[in-house]
């Protein structure tokens, strides 16, 4: 099964709970979903899904200096975005329980 579809629908929910776990840079962020099992992730995708996060007010940044190379851009998670953790957790535990329920009871889907 081609993953990317998937994985699109739920980058945000990885990303905020990689975040809420620890703050982390741009990469740092790539690597901890990678370990994770998400080993296709693209990192233009976390870039642009951090982005999109910290506009819609669910991430906070700051930068920390380094003596080994450039500035790192942190993010950590804001109120509103463990709120929206916390539904969007819900949400998807529904639905693969849903999911899980239709592939060990197919019968079940019929009406």
């Amino acid at each position: 099964m081609d993953s990317t579809q998937l994985l699109k629908g739920v980058l945000d929910l990885a990303v905020l709970a990689v975040v809420d776990a620890e703050d982390g840079y741009g990469y740092d962020i790539v690597r901890r979903l990678r370990r994770g099992g998400l080993e296709d992730i693209g990192d233009a995708s976390v870039y642009g899904t951090l982005r999109r996060l910290y506009a819609a007010g669910l991430l906070t940044s700051y930068v920390v200096p380094s003596e080994a190379g450039p500035h790192r851009k942190y993010y950590g998670i804001t109120p509103s975005g463990r709120g929206e953790l916390k539904r969007q957790g819900e949400d998807w535990r529904r639905f693969a329980t849903s999911v899980t329920t239709l592939l060990d009871h197919p019968q079940g889907a019929i009406a």
